[in-house]
């Protein structure tokens, strides 16, 4: 048994009707060289005997009673591979556009909490020998690096005699120990809170300072505009997904000088910008958006969450691409060195430290209020990327061709576009909700188009 720490407890208490807090890995496989043909139950049995390498995908939450304290997670006692595997079958003719009605589907349905937080779905059908798997891992399960982690666990060779049931289930505790647990985890926090709080004036004051200071000065919560993304969302979904040349990308960077991610950030900023004048709602102010970063360099993590976010104005507003991306280079930059004085672990600090039922219910009462349709929003949109593995992966002699991760859209957030590097590809899924995103498809086709302008632009100026 082991406590969950509270950053990972936050996302399961950010939980309601409406916002599923799980991330989607959506894994295409080229089917062309396997030997003998697809079976269902082929996959089943491949992903059974590498459950002893996923320790995260037997472990189940354990709420404590009255939401006292954070959840434990517990080796499950009734596990069963059944109740997290199934099969789809795509529509005809089986193109990216049916395989992602399915994934909106899938992104659509809260996890159970009644057994551990994953579930796979094998999607069947697809066109040109392929096979697609949506993985959904609840957030508190793990973040985009630990994901990483997990997806090459998944795909390597099992170890020799590895075999799922190998583990050693618990039982579920009884309401007198997490009672117990709870309180004395409450007696830490008051100790610590003293020390907590004075970190906290402290550092918000000096990155106050710093930021005032900083010529590209990074923008604050709630300055933002208000766009058709920024409404209360409903519990649908809608997801398109695209690929980028990642030699593109590098080429724009090399031109630069900025990171790779600032070109990504710019390219996204691109494309927002025409999406919203071809409807007439471009805000003459930049969106602002939220970009988790990684605080944990340990590319072996197999769970939990070890982020922070960056606040980046994305230059909606700047018509020229490389004038674009030089100013989100400024932002991102000045952003992080504002957050370093803060201090990249507070977040999880204070995650720790908040009491269960007084965040849910902020939460709970936020989404219900429908407030999100009247107020300044936090962030106008999530835009995350993740490096993945450089490397071209295979189960056996199934070639994984693509992969596609998504976190999750929030009240008053209703975009996330997240990228995930994979070979010589960048791979983006973009997800809303009917209200917020009606059609993701013209977002994926504007990101090809500002990527186009801003590579054309800097060979030329080149």
């Amino acid at each position: 048994m082991e406590r969950m720490v509270g950053l990972d407890a936050k996302f399961l208490y950010s939980e309601t009707p409406s916002t599923h807090m799980h991330t989607l890995k959506v894994a295409v496989f080229d089917m062309t060289a396997l030997g003998g043909g697809y079976s269902y139950g082929q996959v089943l049995e491949l992903f059974g005997r590498r459950l002893d390498r996923l320790p995260p995908f037997r472990r189940r939450a354990v709420p404590v009673p009255l939401g006292l304290g954070h959840p434990v997670w517990v080796e499950d006692p009734d596990f069963d591979l059944r109740r997290h595997v199934t099969r789809r079958r795509v529509a005809e003719p089986g193109g990216d556009r049916e395989l992602a009605v399915v994934v909106a589907d899938v992104a659509g349905r809260p996890l159970h909490r009644d057994r551990p937080l994953w579930e796979l779905v094998v999607v069947e059908g697809l066109a040109g020998n392929r096979l697609a798997v949506v993985a959904k891992v609840h957030h508190a399960v793990a973040d985009g690096a630990a994901a990483v982690a997990l997806l090459l666990r998944a795909l390597g060779a099992p170890d020799a005699g590895s075999r799922a049931g190998g583990w050693r289930p618990e039982a579920i505790p009884t309401r007198s120990r997490l009672l117990r647990m709870a309180a004395r985890d409450h007696v830490t926090r008051l100790c610590r809170l003293p020390q907590l709080a004075t970190r906290s004036v402290r550092g918000l004051r000096a990155s106050e300072a710093r930021r005032r200071a900083s010529p590209a000065k990074p923008p604050l919560p709630f300055d933002t505009p208000r766009t058709r993304f920024n409404v209360s969302i409903t519990p649908e979904r809608t997801f398109a997904m695209t690929t980028l040349p990642l030699d593109d990308l590098k080429a724009v960077r090399r031109w630069s000088g900025a990171t790779l991610n600032d070109v990504y950030l710019a390219v996204c900023g691109g494309a927002l910008r025409t999406y919203l004048l071809g409807q007439g709602q471009l805000p003459d102010r930049s969106l602002v958006a939220s970009v988790p970063v990684s605080t944990d360099p340990d590319a072996t993590r197999l769970g939990g969450n070890r982020v922070d976010n960056l606040y980046v104005s994305i230059g909606t507003d700047i018509a020229d691409p490389l004038e674009r991306l030089l100013h989100v280079h400024a932002v991102a930059a000045a952003s992080k060195d504002v957050r370093s004085v803060l201090g990249n672990d507070l977040l999880e600090k204070r995650a720790d430290i908040v009491p269960p039922q007084l965040y849910a219910l902020a939460v709970r009462t936020w989404s219900r209020t429908g407030l999100a349709d009247h107020v300044r929003p936090p962030v106008n949109v999530v835009l995350s990327n993740v490096p993945g593995p450089r490397q071209r992966l295979r189960v056996g002699q199934a070639e994984l061709d693509a992969i596609y991760s998504v976190g999750p859209i929030l009240e008053g957030i209703g975009l996330n576009m997240t990228a995930w590097s994979y070979a010589d590809a960048l791979h983006v899924s973009i997800l809303g909700c009917p209200v917020s995103v009606p059609d993701p498809w013209a977002i994926a086709e504007a990101l090809h188009g500002s990527l186009a302008h801003m590579t054309r632009i800097a060979v030329e100026a080149s």
